[in-house]
């Protein structure tokens, strides 16, 4: 048990490390390829972030742990939403872009009612289903980077006899070397986040705590610490568009490729996760759009509003 703990503050450690390489990284990636932060926090960080529920996801629905799978997803969707952008909006007040409340949260609210749907309409989720929900990601990704490819090449287009130059203040580095940056940002990323997931699922097994339980808080809380420390090191250094695009982009990765995955891989049948989970789940995300939309910012009583309904949950949901 004290091993388990001492690895638990080793890949603390190495998590917010890596979390400040990738932010640093995938903000110069933005003003050197020519995406805005915002794209480049709902692809690039989003997905690299959500690196370890995927290798979570897959590994346990190989091995019969649909329950691990399911809950690994659902949790970390509800642990991105109520805790880090609640804990990221007390660290600093964050400014939302238009298109995350006109595009990017309609989506990410559509994807996760079609995972829920078809999880707890069909019995489980067939390879089908599975299949609609990866061509989805895809289909999303694709539109996002055509939308900054376009928004990019309007902002270079002449007015008059003005030419407005999207041209950063500094001049970027060059761009291999802000990859090499994201790539040991992701690494330290995953690295930190398996120690800390494998050393916290060993104590709660030693506690006898449930394998729902276990994938609903424990691991899903432990998968999503990279997107923690990438959305509070990005609120920190005033990165609000990759702050709010991570978790954003995080969750809809979650709901549509790695479920989408995990399902192709395997089929999962329906287990212990239940309406509580799904409605807390998606009743967070219902209830961060509007208030998003006051004022475009979501500031500090909203973030304790958000934190406050995770401990609602953890209250009904944790076994007493």
């Amino acid at each position: 048990m004290l091993l388990s703990l001492v690895f638990l503050v080793v890949g603390l450690a190495v998590l917010v490390a890596g979390a400040e390489v990738l932010v640093r990284g995938a903000s110069g990636i933005a003003r050197a390829a020519g995406l805005s932060p915002l794209v480049i926090g709902l692809t690039v960080v989003a997905f690299g972030t959500s690196a370890p529920e995927l290798a979570v996801s897959i590994r346990s629905t190989l091995a019969g742990s649909g329950d691990l799978a399911i809950g690994n997803i659902a949790g970390s969707n509800l642990f991105n939403v109520a805790v880090i952008l609640g804990l990221s909006a007390l660290v600093c007040p964050l400014v939302v872009n238009l298109q995350v409340i006109r595009l990017d949260m309609p989506v990410m609210l559509a994807a996760s009612a079609a995972f829920v749907g078809f999880y707890l309409s069909g019995g489980g989720l067939e390879r089908w289903e599975a299949g609609l929900l990866f061509a989805g990601a895809i289909a999303y990704t694709v539109l996002l980077v055509r939308m900054s490819r376009r928004e990019v090449a309007s902002a270079k287009e002449p007015i008059g006899e003005v030419k407005i130059l999207a041209v950063p203040a500094e001049p970027p580095k060059r761009l291999w070397t802000q990859g090499l940056l994201v790539l040991a940002g992701l690494g330290g990323l995953v690295l930190g986040a398996q120690l800390f997931v494998d050393n916290a699922v060993s104590i709660a097994r030693t506690l006898e705590v449930s394998e729902a339980i276990i994938g609903l808080t424990i691991v899903a809380a432990g998968t999503s610490l990279p997107e923690l420390a990438t959305s509070v090191v990005a609120a920190l250094r005033k990165e609000t568009d990759v702050a709010v695009g991570n978790i954003v982009g995080s969750n809809l990765f979650n709901a549509l490729c790695i479920a989408g995955a995990a399902g192709l891989m395997r089929p999962i049948d329906v287990g212990q996760i239940s309406w509580l989970d799904f409605g807390f789940m998606l009743g967070s995300s219902v209830i961060l759009l509007p208030l998003m939309r006051t004022g475009f910012r979501l500031v500090r009583w909203e973030g304790a509003l958000l934190l406050a309904c995770y401990a609602v949950y953890l209250f009904l949901r944790w076994p007493r």
